[in-house]
């Protein structure tokens, strides 16, 4: 409606001040407009409605035919043109919609819908690619239940567009076959290991915190280059940083280094949040990066969704609402045996997001 109200106010002005043709020119910026919004048809109809009106006002306002016709040719060329942008949009729109239609399919393919409960365990996810259409990055997770135990992992492949998406998808894969096969979890890591070391570039690596819940009350933990999770214990927020640093995922045969088998204590009530440097390293206007654990400690609660949802508004208000890299949230919360949560659907904050303003 907004074209055709200025087609009608440019009009009403022309008749008002009894200029006539010097406003016909200015009927050009509403087809100019409708292209904005508008398909083709649209804006031949306001072109059309324009060129119609631009002929009263010349008449009108007897102005010599010459003059009118100069005018009314430009209202023509830049209908037709606005015509053609309009119909080039459309195209490039659906081409769009296509192409998030299949990242849609392949988020789903790579990172899987976690449940907000999984084993003992309450679960609540949430990822944010930073490439608004792709909708997928290379940052990864995997949470699944196995005969040794829930186990997990949270990771960060170095780069990013497709090569970074490829790395996640074969980490996840291999990932998700050792889960179930393996008793030990450093055979899991060594599994992924030695996958990476056939398939990587030399210079490629990935990041990643690969857990484990083999019996009740011990949480296995096995670090490998990645930032170290939060545990959450009685209200306090304590890093776990490993015993002895290892080498990211792909890299082992160059430093000769394994990782180390961390044994947490894990009881009612703990809360453990894996995560990834999208957001420890997300920066304000001011270049400080946004504090993790005091956002934990803030946040913390008996419902694992509330709190990355909390966290992630946050992070988001933080950067000013567009991150600049993947960001990855998994918090893990073991519910008290007094605790009797009802059966909820797959958690809201389960599910990737583009971080476009």
């Amino acid at each position: 409606m907004l074209p055709i109200l200025i087609v009608c106010a440019l009009v009403l002005v022309g008749l008002v001040d009894g200029s006539g043709v010097t406003w016909v020119p200015l009927l050009a910026t509403a087809p100019a407009l409708a292209a904005t919004t508008g398909g083709p048809r649209g804006v031949l109809c306001v072109g059309l409605l324009s060129a119609v009106l631009g002929v009263s006002l010349g008449i009108r306002g007897d102005a010599a035919d010459g003059v009118l016709a100069v005018a009314l040719a430009s209202l023509l060329v830049v209908t037709l043109a606005c015509a053609a942008t309009s119909a080039l949009r459309g195209r490039r729109e659906r081409v769009l919609a296509a192409v998030r239609s299949v990242a849609e399919a392949a988020q789903h393919a790579l990172l899987q819908p976690i449940p907000a409960t999984v084993g003992p365990f309450q679960v609540a996810v949430r990822y944010s690619a930073a490439a608004a259409e792709a909708r997928i990055g290379g940052d990864l997770y995997a949470l699944v239940s196995t005969p040794y135990g829930v186990r997990l992992i949270v990771g960060d492949v170095r780069g990013k567009g497709l090569p970074a998406v490829s790395t996640a998808a074969l980490v996840v894969g291999v990932f998700r076959e050792a889960a179930h096969d393996e008793p030990d979890l450093l055979d899991v890591v060594a599994r992924i290991e030695r996958s990476l070391a056939r398939n990587l570039g030399t210079d490629d690596f990935v990041t990643a915190v690969v857990a484990g819940y083999p019996r009740d009350g011990q949480l296995e933990v096995v670090n490998c280059g990645h930032a170290p999770p939060l545990l959450v214990r009685d209200s306090v927020v304590v890093p776990v940083e490993p015993v002895r640093p290892a080498p990211p995922l792909g890299l082992r045969t160059l430093s000769g280094e394994t990782p180390d088998l961390q044994v947490l204590p894990f009881a009612d009530g703990d809360q453990l949040l894996l995560y990834t440097d999208g957001v420890t390293e997300a920066r304000n206007h001011d270049r400080e990066f946004y504090p993790l654990a005091e956002g934990l400690t803030r946040h913390t609660g008996d419902e694992p969704v509330d709190t990355v949802t909390a966290l992630h508004g946050e992070l988001l208000a933080h950067v000013g609402g567009r991150l600049h890299d993947d960001a990855a949230l998994l918090l893990l919360r073991m519910p008290a045996r007094t605790e009797a949560p009802a059966p909820r659907e797959p958690s809201g904050a389960d599910r990737v997001e583009s971080c476009a303003p």
